[in-house]
This record gives C-alpha cells, sequence and structure tokens, in this order.
C-alpha cells in the first residue's frame, strides 16, 4: 500500500486530514518533545481504531512537522554538497538563465531535488548525483526521445528525463524543452 493510499483509507475511516491529526497531536502535548512512535500508535488505537500501518502514517507526518528544515537556501546548500556539489553551478548557471529568457522561476527545494515552478506549478526538478544531474521536465503528451527519455516511476510530478553529465549538454534544446514546459505551466 502506497503512503497516500494509507491517508486516503484513514480519511475514509476517520474523516480526518493529517492536518487534523498534527492540531490533535499539538492540543494533547504530544508533540511538546520529538514525537515517540509508541505513543503516537496507542493514542490512535485507543482513539480512532487504527491498525499499526496506518498509525505510521500519520506517525511519520507527525515527525516531519517536528523536524526543523532549513531555510530554502540551507536545503540547496546541503542538496548540493558533498560529491554533488560540482553541480552547483550548472544550477545556479540554470536556474539564473532560465530566469531571463523565461520570466519568474521559482525553487522549492526538498531533500532529494529542487522543483522549478512557474508561480505555484511545477515545470522541471533538478536531482543532483555525485556523477550526474538528473533533469526532470512536465510535457504531457510529447513522446519521448533518444535524449528526453519517459520518467516513468523515476518521478511521477514529472514526464521526462534526462540525466546530464557534462555541463555542455545543457544546450538550446534541453532549454527549449525547459521553456516549453514552463509555458505550459499557466
Amino acid at each position: 500500500m502506497s503512503f497516500q493510499a494509507y491517508l486516503d483509507s484513514i480519511r475514509e475511516k476517520t474523516g480526518k486530514e493529517p492536518k487534523d491529526f498534527l492540531a490533535e497531536a499539538q492540543a494533547k502535548g504530544l508533540l511538546d518533545a520529538a514525537p515517540k512512535a509508541s505513543q503516537i500508535v496507542d493514542w490512535l488505537k485507543a482513539e480512532y481504531d487504527l491498525g499499526r500501518g496506518h498509525a505510521m502514517a500519520i506517525y511519520a507526518i507527525l515527525k516531519d512537522a517536528k523536524t526543523p528544515r532549513g531555510s530554502s537556501d540551507e536545503r540547496i546548500d546541503k542538496l548540493f554538497s558533498g560529491g554533488k556539489a560540482r553541480w552547483r553551478q550548472t544550477y545556479d548557471t540554470l536556474v539564473e538563465k532560465l530566469g531571463r529568457e523565461l520570466g519568474a522561476v521559482g525553487t522549492a527545494p526538498t531533500d532529494s531535488y529542487v522543483s522549478l515552478l512557474r508561480g505555484n506549478k511545477k515545470f522541471a526538478i533538478l536531482q543532483p548525483g555525485a556523477a550526474h544531474l538528473d533533469i526532470g521536465i512536465k510535457r504531457k503528451g510529447e513522446p519521448a526521445t533518444d535524449r528526453f527519455l519517459e520518467a516513468g516511476n523515476w518521478n511521477a510530478m514529472v514526464t521526462h528525463r534526462v540525466r546530464v553529465t557534462e555541463d555542455g549538454q545543457i544546450d538550446t534544446e534541453m532549454i527549449d524543452w525547459l521553456a516549453r514546459a514552463y509555458a505550459l505551466a499557466e
């Protein structure tokens, strides 16, 4: 069962969203310190008759809510650290170029990749590795090519994936694909 399927099942059974459980846990003082799985599991079993798997999904959300995230810049710095540091200049240059050519390009870093946004709509992601920079592009209906492969199960939020192994591979064709994805993110 996927994480989202757990949450959907919890919503069906309890009528509550994750934010509701977060508010309740805060009101009960369960988040005053780092939440303990056993406390959360016991609470959700007693009050909502949730099994361990469903309770652990809520626990993951509560635990995540207590974990300090750092600023966006700190998260990007962390993402492009260590062996992935070689891709930081490429990232900075690409985001600046897209901003100049397309208009406002927002960024939203996660722990494993950075989303590129037009307003609040994602049009691409950048995921650094030590030896490559994967670029995911959202262009529904566009057939895959030898270079712009189907994203498949790599990341469901994009339709295509390109693996960049050197800076020169971010060329006019790449910028054109990103520009078209940006235009579709209206």
